[in-house]
């Protein structure tokens, strides 16, 4: 794949190192999460961070300055002031062709931007990656299908999908209270744009999200938005609900899709497809838990990149689309993480044309049973649990701090750092 070719290694032998801080990614650390958002505002200073691949959980090291040993204090981030001497035999240990460890060099803060229908109607606020986003303080743009239709995602590196549907499947919509108010607006958006259907509308939001990917950026999707989007490539634009309750049935073009290949539509019910081998809500188990694959460093450094972690075995989380079929993951598609005894896959990167993206199955990597946010067994829904009834909550990540669930998500964030410069205009 061309994974292995991919260069993301700077010449680090040439730089000339001091004093630098090193934040432990490992059992030390005091706030995992937190650090990541210190390392994107170090790049957004226009320091260059280095990350240690499988070193003590996937390290950074930021040259020492005063402001960042307060950001560090301030933030509640565990960090080692080491000297140059340390930072060399740092370097010569990590470079050992014996060890299973690199150092990559982020030289750029990504431009994020989050596709979700939040506003002053909807505060969709049991996004994950919203949430993560603002629990680390790294600043994104919310974007929807207008700014999309209209090309703004060319100022942008790195998007997110989450819980969306992509097919335009209103009955699909109308299972979760909170939703109806979102498809209605759907609807009339359609209609300003001149689309007699919101599949049609979403269709070319789709399109518009595949060339932005395939000209050389970033796409994460989670939940739902991973499913509905491969398959919404696959039908072309059809009226699936229209098509299927009228038995006709829906052709599919599996080459258009990115991940998934040979699956089967679900008319009734929650789910949209046997790509959904969890069901909605179905993982119900605290003793079922999936495992990170382990990737060489210096070999396949963009997995081994998106799979840095303190843990290598997660808890399940459940949502819209909890887990992958695996029979239904195309070969060139990357599995970084399954669930064995199930079995099912759960984490899975792939590339298109010049870019990349990686799909995350699940809701809320720390949400109660049933995936919808609150946290591990508090309350995950505003008026009762469970159901499809109220709103979903955030989940409080003062409280999970150092949630390897999350941590994947934030692979994700600074994974285009991780890439050369962007020419400044």
């Amino acid at each position: 794949m061309k994974r292995l070719a991919f260069i993301l290694l700077i010449a680090i032998s040439q730089v000339v190192y001091g004093t630098s801080i090193l934040i432990p990614m490992d059992v030390a650390q005091t706030n995992h999460l937190k650090a990541y958002g210190l390392a994107y505002l170090a790049l957004k200073k226009d320091v260059a961070v280095d990350w240690f691949l499988n070193y003590r959980g996937g390290s950074f090291m930021i040259a020492w300055s005063a402001w960042l040993e307060r950001e560090c204090v301030v933030r509640g981030i565990y960090f080692e002031k080491i000297s140059a001497q340390q930072v060399n035999t740092l370097l010569a240990q990590v470079s050992n062709p014996s060890v299973n460890m690199d150092v990559v060099r982020l030289d750029q803060a990504p431009r994020i931007a989050v596709y979700s229908p939040k506003n002053e109607l909807i505060a969709d606020e049991s996004d994950a990656v919203i949430n993560v986003l603002d629990y680390a303080e790294i600043p994104y743009t919310i974007l929807y299908d207008e700014e999309i239709l209209k090309d703004e995602l060319a100022n942008f590196d790195w998007l997110h999908l989450h819980h969306e549907d992509f097919t335009g499947q209103v009955s699909k919509e109308l299972f979760r209270q909170e939703k109806q108010v979102e498809s209605k607006m759907q609807e009339i958006m359609a209609a300003k744009l001149g689309y007699g259907r919101v599949s049609a509308m979403k269709y070319d939001v789709a399109k518009k999200i595949l060339a932005f990917c395939s000209a050389g950026h970033y796409l994460f999707a989670m939940c739902s938005g991973a499913e509905t989007f491969d398959i919404a490539l696959a039908a072309q634009g059809q009226d699936i609900e229209s098509e299927m309750s009228e038995g006709t049935g829906v052709a599919l073009d599996y080459s258009r899709s990115l991940a998934f290949e040979n699956f089967e539509l679900q008319g009734t019910g929650r789910n949209f497809s046997d790509i959904n081998i969890g069901g909605w809500g179905n993982n119900n188990s605290e003793n079922d838990f999936f495992r990170l694959f382990q990737f060489s460093a210096k070999w396949d450094v963009v997995p081994s990149l998106l799979t840095q972690n303190h843990e290598q075995v997660i808890r399940d989380f459940n949502g819209l689309t909890t887990a992958f079929n695996p029979a239904r993951v195309k070969p060139e598609v990357l599995v970084m993480a399954e669930n064995k005894q199930k079995p099912n896959v759960r984490y899975i990167y792939g590339e298109v044309g010049k870019g990349h993206f990686t799909y995350y199955s699940g809701h809320d990597p720390e949400g109660m049973q049933g995936g919808r946010g609150g946290g591990r067994g508090g309350p995950g829904w505003q008026g009762g649990q469970g159901g499809g009834r109220g709103m979903p909550r955030k989940t409080d990540l003062n409280l999970y701090p150092h949630s390897p669930g999350y941590r994947l998500i934030l692979n994700n964030v600074l994974f285009p750092s991780a890439h050369k410069k962007r020419q400044k205009t």
